[in-house]
């Protein structure tokens, strides 16, 4: 997934290194996951999944000291016991990254056991590995965030990767499994499911 030079995620991107660096179990979500499965329109939509122990905070917040970094200990640890995202804070930069603790996303938690390593490739460095969800649980959750808030996003970032699903002619996404995600999340999220599978098919055979 090769990032150009005018997509500034460096903060998020030394994130994940950090995340490798000190073993804590994580999963890329969201709209930037998308890109490994050839979506390369970069977004700064960026979540992580993290499962984090006491060893893990305080190693996560000496990483990112203050003056320049906000990662306080306190404000990691109350937004696990609360199960609420919490933030990583470049004060110099002006950005912030995303970290959803895992037990506040049970619903999750099939996805994170699920979880399977990428390649992320920067311009002027060595590529490395991260763990993201798999297509199917990033269409999935998705799906979850519009039934939530009906943003028309999500309906963007779920009609990209099934476009290049259908095609690509590869098994990227596994329909019918995606089919039932849907069916359980109402009769909305099941109709919207079935309009952008039908949109997608449409735009494939124009394509052709």
């Amino acid at each position: 997934m090769p990032i150009g030079k005018k997509a500034d995620l460096s903060l998020f991107l030394d994130i994940l290194k950090t995340l490798e660096r000190i073993n804590v179990p994580y999963m890329i979500i969201g709209a930037f996951a998308r890109t490994f499965y050839g979506i390369n329109r970069v977004t700064y939509d960026i979540d992580i999944v993290v499962d984090l122990s006491e060893e893990h905070i305080q190693a996560l917040s000496d990483s990112y000291p203050l003056p320049r970094f906000y990662a306080d200990p306190e404000m990691i640890r109350n937004s696990i016991n609360m199960g609420i995202m919490f933030n990583i804070i470049d004060t110099e930069r002006g950005e912030k990254a995303d970290l959803v603790p895992l037990n506040g996303t049970l619903e999750y938690r099939p996805a994170f056991e699920r979880r399977i390593r990428q390649t992320v490739e920067m311009f002027g460095e060595e590529p490395f590995e991260v763990w993201s969800a798999k297509p199917d649980d990033i269409v999935h959750g998705k799906l979850m965030a519009w039934t939530e808030g009906r943003s028309r996003k999500h309906e963007t970032d779920i009609f990209d990767m099934l476009l290049h699903h259908y095609l690509r002619n590869e098994t990227i996404l596994n329909i019918p499994v995606i089919d039932k995600y849907a069916e359980k999340l109402g009769e909305d999220t099941r109709q919207l499911w079935e309009d952008i599978k039908s949109d997608a098919k449409k735009r494939m055979e124009k394509d052709e």
